[in-house]
């Protein structure tokens, strides 16, 4: 009996973290890009833009795998954020049949605002750990991404 208790004890603090990790990483987040100016863009805009990159020109098709995601969702981001002047798309010159999509120098800059929001949450979940809990976390951390992705779906991305 006790076993039980501490099996559906465990299950429900597990469940109970998760739930809550993932609520709070997408509130803190969207909040804490709002405090840095960036107002006119939801989290799955900023993802776009984050999935295209700085400096590079992406087809539609790498974009929409990356996202995992369908070229016609991609497609209704990718004009929003054109007329927001995030993005900009172009033709490819060798193949005129692929359109590509680049980051203007506005789309350039909430990419390195949502990179530093990302750095600097990993430096505080990192500046009390030790190496081997580091590894710990890593390890537990993988083992729950590999777990969703198997019964889920999804890209590995490591």
């Amino acid at each position: 009996m006790d076993d039980e208790l501490n099996y559906a004890n465990s299950r429900k603090i597990i469940n109970d973290i998760i739930v809550e990790l993932f609520k709070n990483i997408l509130t803190i987040e969207e909040r804490s890009l709002r405090n840095r100016g960036i107002r006119d863009l939801s989290m799955t805009e900023i993802h776009t833009i984050e999935a295209i990159g700085k400096g590079s020109y992406k087809t539609m098709s790498e974009i929409a795998e990356a996202l995992n995601i369908t070229m016609g969702t991609l497609t209704i981001s990718i004009n929003r954020l054109e007329s927001k002047d995030y993005v900009y798309r172009s033709k490819d010159p060798n193949d005129r049949r692929v359109v590509l999509a680049s980051l203007t120098k506005k789309g350039e800059l909430v990419d390195k605002i949502h990179k530093n929001f990302h750095d600097e949450m990993i430096d505080h979940v990192m500046v009390d750990l030790k190496l081997d809990e580091d590894q710990a976390l890593i390890n537990a951390l993988k083992n729950i991404n590999e777990f969703f992705l198997k019964e889920y779906g999804g890209k590995n991305v490591y």
